[in-house]
């Protein structure tokens, strides 16, 4: 069985984000990149699908400017077999990401497609549902376990107080959660040996899909400052400040 992962570019999670001075978006100037986290959980899971010998061919896809291809080469000392990196210097939206992953999709006919549910950047959470819709497959979104199954995939789900199972039919798209496993650290001769794995190069045009900004974004700020906490002195000061100054009860 294929399988093929989307991962994408982000702004390291351990890095405090800065906005431009003009509000028009986040400084990435000098800014440490890294692999989406909710990518890496995906790519773990297709790993680990490989090591129970479900799946013999782990693709990795990215979609982005040349530096994509250094978290494509991450994917690949994870223990991804090949990369393909749709080379686009400019904005990507979620629906032109899910297009070009349809692309992808009718050329390499993976049987299951993994991706992280949110990038942690823009937090749309979309790329998933729209490639699903777009190539007609089955979806289990937010997925905490995957356990496929002959011809069909089985995803426990997290959902509001409890977790739901749903049984799809192979192909299909899934979008993975925090607790779904914890990913691995890639070693150092897995890191050497990525170097030498394939990775083919592409631009959108090569994969019939015209790029098209459909939101613009009108301003970004920073949050407030948070301001500083006070000290009382006993119970009742508390409960004098909370309903007359917070007024929360």
């Amino acid at each position: 069985m294929k399988v093929l992962v989307a991962v994408k570019r982000v702004i390291d999670y351990n890095v405090k984000v800065r906005v431009k001075p003009d509000n028009t978006g986040v400084d990435l100037a000098n800014v440490k990149m890294a692999m989406n986290p909710f990518c890496e959980i995906a790519v773990e899971e297709a790993v680990r699908l490989k090591e129970k010998g479900i799946a013999n061919e782990i693709v990795v896809v990215s979609i982005g400017p040349k530096a994509c291809q250094e978290q494509i080469r991450t994917a690949l000392a994870l223990g991804a077999d090949r990369g393909i990196h749709i080379e686009a210097d400019e904005d990507v939206q979620s629906l032109d990401a899910a297009k070009l992953l349809k692309a992808v999709v009718e050329k390499e006919e993976p049987k299951l497609v993994i991706l992280g549910k949110q990038s942690i950047d823009s937090d749309n959470n979309q790329t998933g549902q729209m490639l699903a819709a777009l190539t007609g497959m089955g979806q289990g979104t937010f997925a905490s376990e995957v356990v496929v199954d002959g011809e069909k995939v089985n995803v426990t789900r997290e959902v509001d107080g409890g977790l739901m199972t749903l049984s799809l039919s192979l192909p299909a798209v899934v979008t993975t959660d925090l607790r779904l496993n914890e990913p691995r650290y890639a070693s150092l001769p897995n890191i050497m040996k990525a170097k030498k794995k394939p990775l083919d190069v592409m631009s959108p045009a090569d994969l019939g899909v015209e790029i098209a900004a459909r939101l613009t974004t009108l301003k970004v700020e920073a949050p407030a400052a948070r301001s500083a906490g006070i000290k009382v002195a006993d119970v009742a000061e508390l409960v004098d400040k909370l309903k007359n100054e917070a007024k929360v009860i």
